[in-house]
């Protein structure tokens, strides 16, 4: 594909715009030629190869591709990935940048290794880590929306032990 500068102009230009004659203005086109010139560049094989080609790297571009998609489960993994949430406070609203939670990193860590084998003893011992964290994280969420309840019998209980044992101990 040979195109000259002012036709390869027009043709990044036309990608941009989608419109030939402000495409032939833009490229420095004669004033009085630029509505012809520019329908006749988009029918030149070579102008439109060239225009093909870019618009099918762009969209592209616009898939991931697994490499990508392999990436970003690992920066989850890592929590080098954040996402903003939205917190209300009383009349406004608050954005704040959140990590992955474990179940968040969980799922990614499944993701990956559905495309891995697991026989590498250094990942299975990573994703029992991350499991194990996710279990304690959830129970002690469970134990905070408990409002410290199981905390009291746990006391409760303790408090019953030592005044048994004391009074065991005391002289008869």
């Amino acid at each position: 594909m040979k195109l000259t500068a002012k036709q390869r102009l027009f043709a990044d230009e036309y990608i941009k715009s989608g419109n030939a004659t402000q495409s032939a203005i833009k490229a420095g086109y004669s004033p009085k030629t630029v509505r012809s010139i520019g329908q006749e560049n988009l029918t030149k094989p070579d102008i439109k190869s060239y225009i093909d080609a870019k618009m099918a790297e762009i969209e592209s571009h616009k898939i991931a591709d697994a490499k990508e998609v392999l990436q970003f489960y690992t920066r989850v993994l890592r929590e080098e990935e954040t996402e903003e949430v939205a917190l209300p406070t009383g009349d406004n609203v608050v954005t704040v940048e959140k990590k992955p939670s474990f179940k968040d990193r969980l799922t990614a860590a499944k993701e990956l290794m559905k495309r891995y084998p697991l026989s590498d003893p250094v990942v299975q011992a990573q994703l029992k880590k991350i499991t194990a964290d996710a279990r304690v994280a959830e129970a002690r969420a469970k134990a905070l929306e408990d409002n410290g309840q199981d905390m009291e019998l746990l006391l409760d209980k303790m408090l019953d032990t030592i005044t048994k044992e004391d009074k065991s101990n005391e002289p008869r």
